[in-house]
């Protein structure tokens, strides 16, 4: 599963995360995608307190422009 919150501010990326991850079943990896600076620290911050695994967390760019990359692993619901 893949969120692409690039160009959207906290708490957005965050808020899409939680949405997805609320439809995910246990062991399923969500692919973050965002241009918020903000965004890596809210998400192992999510993660810590969703018992949900940070797998990799990596600045990338590409032909749109420099954006984390963020893989999170859902261990439950919510």
């Amino acid at each position: 599963m893949e969120v692409d919150a690039r160009g959207l501010r906290c708490p957005l990326p965050i808020i899409r995360l939680a949405a997805v991850a609320k439809l995910a079943v246990p062991g399923t990896v969500v692919t973050v995608l965002s241009t918020d600076p903000a965004a890596e620290p809210d998400i192992a911050a999510w993660c810590r307190m969703r018992d949900a695994e940070l797998v990799d967390q990596e600045w990338t760019a590409d032909e749109s422009g420099r954006y984390l990359r963020s893989a999170v692993k859902v261990s439950r619901r919510g």
